[in-house]
Parts: C-alpha cells; sequence; structure tokens
C-alpha cells in the first residue's frame, strides 16, 4: 500500500468503490482503506442454506420515479447484474395484512387503505408548509390501523415516529421499481468492486487535515495525500471513532447529530421444504394485539426464506437479546400468518445486528424531527481538503445506488480541485 496519493478514500462500501472508479476515469491516484475484512459495506450477503443467499443489509434494487432526469434515480446495479447475466426479478408481489392471525377483510383492507393513505396526506401537507415536526404529530394514534402503521415506518424510516422527521420521510425519493435477486444484492456489489485495490482490516483511527496535506493514521500506519474522501456512516462520525485534527467545523458536527443512524433489522428464515405455493409469495404485514409486529417478506425468487422486519427502539432491544430470541420472534410472526405447523420445516436462521455492528452502528440515517435541512449540509466538502459521501449525503438516501451516486459526487468534486482548469466546483463549503 503507498503511503502517499492523490485521494485517500475512507471504506469500501457502493460509496468508496463508486469513488474510486471515478477517481480512476479521470487519471487521479488514490488509495482506499476499509476497517472490515470485506468489501461492500452494508451491501452484505450470506449464505442461509447452499446457494440460497440471504441480504443482511439491502436487498432491494431500487429504481426511481424519473431516472432519465435525474441520474442519482437509476440504479448501475442493475445494468451491471444484466451484462453479468444475473438473473434479476422485479418485485409483483401482492401485499396481505394479518391481524390476530387473520387476513383482513374486504372492508377492513378500505379502512386500512384510507388510514395509511390519511397518514401519507398529513405528512405531505406538513413538509409542504415548510413544517418538521415528528410523524407522530400527524397521526391519529387512536385508529385500530395505527399499530401497524407504526410497525411500518419504524423499518422504513427507520425510526419510531416520534424521532422520525415528517418532512425528511416526505422528501425521500420515492421507490417506483423494486427488482430482487437469488444471487443477493451484496454478492452483487462486490462483484462489481473487486477491481478496485482495498486494503482491508485497515481500520483508520485519526486524520490530520491541519497542513498542506491530508495524514491518516490507521492500525497498519501512516498515509498522506491531497485530499480525502470519507464514506464512513454517520454512526461512525457522530461516535467520534475517528479523530479529526482540527476537529471537524461545528455546522458538520451538527449536520451528522442531526442525521443519527436509524435501527432497521432483519431476520431470515430458510425452509428446508417447499412449503410455500406461488400464490404465498409476497409482502405481508402481522400485528396483534398480544406481541409486537412486523412486516414479513415471503418466498421471493423462489429461495423458500422468509424475511421478518423490524426497526426502530423495538430493533435495537431484539439486537440484545440475540439470535435464539430474533429466530422465536420471526418464526411466531410466520406462524401468525401460516400456521403452527410450519415451523417443522424452519431451517438456519440469520438475524443482523446493524446497531451493535462496529463499523456501522446503525442501518442508514434518518433525519431528527427539526434537522431535515441538515440533508443539505451533510455532503458539504470542508475547505477542499476533506468529501464526504456515503448514503446520508444521498439523494436517494437509505440505499445502495444512492451511495454509488454519492461516490461519483465526491469524486468529480475533488477532480475539479485537483483540476483546476476544469469549471469552479459548487456546493463546496469552508
Amino acid at each position: 500500500m503507498s503511503t502517499q496519493t492523490d485521494v485517500l478514500i475512507v471504506g469500501a462500501g457502493a460509496a468508496g468503490l463508486a469513488a474510486a472508479k471515478e477517481l480512476n476515469k479521470h487519471g487521479i491516484s488514490f488509495v482506499v482503506v476499509e476497517a472490515s475484512h470485506r468489501i461492500g459495506g452494508r451491501a452484505y450477503s450470506e449464505e442461509i442454506a447452499p446457494d440460497v443467499w440471504f441480504d443482511l443489509g439491502c436487498a432491494y434494487l431500487v429504481v426511481g420515479p424519473d431516472p432519465e432526469k435525474h441520474i442519482d434515480e437509476s440504479n448501475p446495479f442493475v445494468d451491471f447484474a444484466i451484462s453479468q447475466g444475473t438473473d434479476i426479478e422485479q418485485y409483483l408481489y401482492k401485499s396481505r395484512y394479518a391481524y390476530n392471525g387473520r387476513l383482513l377483510s374486504d372492508r377492513e383492507m378500505k379502512e386500512r387503505d384510507r388510514f395509511y393513505k390519511d397518514c401519507e396526506e398529513a405528512i405531505q401537507k406538513s413538509a409542504e408548509r415548510g413544517d418538521d415536526c415528528a410523524i407522530s404529530e400527524l397521526i391519529d394514534l387512536e385508529s385500530p390501523y395505527a399499530t401497524p402503521y407504526i410497525d411500518m415506518m419504524a423499518v422504513t424510516a427507520p425510526k419510531d415516529i416520534d424521532e422520525a422527521s415528517a418532512a425528511d420521510f416526505f422528501y425521500g425519493i420515492e421507490e417506483h421499481i423494486n427488482f430482487n435477486t437469488r444471487r443477493g444484492y451484496g454478492n452483487l456489489v462486490a462483484q462489481w468492486g473487486n477491481d478496485v485495490k482495498v486494503s482491508l482490516n485497515t481500520k483508520v483511527e485519526s486524520i490530520d487535515w491541519s497542513g498542506k496535506e491530508v495524514r491518516l493514521k490507521t492500525n497498519k500506519g501512516a498515509l498522506r495525500a491531497r485530499c480525502l474522501i470519507s464514506t464512513v456512516s454517520n454512526g461512525i462520525l457522530a461516535a467520534q471513532h475517528i479523530h479529526f485534527e482540527p476537529r471537524l467545523p461545528d455546522w458538520k458536527i451538527e449536520a451528522i447529530q442531526g442525521l443519527p443512524m436509524g435501527a432497521e433489522n432483519k431476520i431470515g428464515v430458510h425452509f428446508t421444504k417447499d412449503v410455500f405455493s406461488p400464490d404465498d409469495s409476497g409482502y405481508y404485514q402481522v400485528w396483534s394485539d398480544d406481541a409486537h409486529g412486523a412486516y414479513v417478506d415471503v418466498n421471493l425468487v423462489s429461495t423458500n426464506v422468509v424475511t421478518v422486519f423490524i426497526g426502530g427502539r423495538f430493533s435495537m432491544w431484539m439486537e440484545h437479546q440475540g439470535q435464539q430470541a430474533a429466530r422465536e420472534f420471526a418464526l411466531d410472526r410466520i406462524t401468525d400468518i401460516f400456521g403452527n405447523d410450519i415451523r417443522q420445516s424452519a431451517g438456519r436462521c440469520i438475524a443482523t445486528a446493524w446497531c451493535t455492528d462496529p463499523w456501522t452502528l446503525g442501518s442508514y440515517a434518518s433525519a431528527n424531527p427539526g434537522q431535515f435541512h441538515q440533508r443539505k449540509a451533510l455532503p458539504l466538502a470542508i475547505n477542499d481538503k476533506l468529501f464526504f459521501a456515503g448514503e446520508a449525503t444521498a439523494r436517494a438516501n437509505g440505499t445502495c445506488h444512492g451511495a454509488y451516486w454519492s461516490g461519483v459526487r465526491a469524486a468529480r468534486e475533488v477532480s475539479t480541485v485537483l483540476k483546476p482548469q476544469s469549471p469552479p466546483m459548487s456546493g463546496v463549503k469552508t
């Protein structure tokens, strides 16, 4: 690993890898360091059964509603999958809702639809007025459908609604088309990034940007560069696991703290027999009077895997209960849908723990109430030396392709600084 280069890139997730590839196009030298033993970051697949892959992080290849107008709503991993002959399947499954062990009636479904729509309209009107309040202030908490809505929002926000900014939720890019791949999104990202040279197991301890160069201290030695791109999570930055000298300016620290990491976890259960019919596959939301609810994806791309999603404070609590407790919770929710006999075919289980993962300290960033404006500040560079990328800085925040485009954006900003003949760079704060 060279000790001196043009650019240091911290983190080898989608953002860091995309930044490296973009810098390479501009003929700019770089070194990528990664604290983990692997590339991909929160795009990570594990084999839950022989040749059956479970995505612990991002699982849906999302495409936004207007990719032709907004490049960052496109998903380059869709095209990459196609170019590699990897099968992808568009998510066209049914949505069903089960309360106290039974599917909702047609009348109840209409009532639920109306309530969810009312919530969406209340959030939209609040955001359009310029408010930035907690989502909990906008919805009817006494509705019989408030509980499943709260459970759903805890996963998608991903925070409990009293801690989630309504403006942040409303102004996020709507998912337009989703794809899944049987081979795993994490595997796809790792395959795409395997041509980038990365120093793995290289933990950054400090970043000194006080002089003409940026100096990086790692557990493997020191590095120097003209500038640095940080793609580490807001969880790591907020916890000050990396020491900056001098400290980051107040406006940057406020942006990091205003967009803390949320908590979304997944519990995957593989079933050893073909217990699901084609009509069983799809999305379910399950809740009851006796236990915490969840939403559930059943047998996508014919893998015999059921994924149970949980979020917010309950998700944090469940992490500390351990794998066995997570498995029991997931099986309880699955039996709420399919009956108790299905337990006999339950195989291996994988439960994620993103909040205690030492390299992320959370699943993805979400604005606190009153802090949505920090989305604009977070990506801004400092003194043409420190540049920032990663899903929290992306317009399509919370997504793998958003992280990708943030890396491209940061690399282009760096290129403009290192090549003064280029047009002046915009969006850089000092």
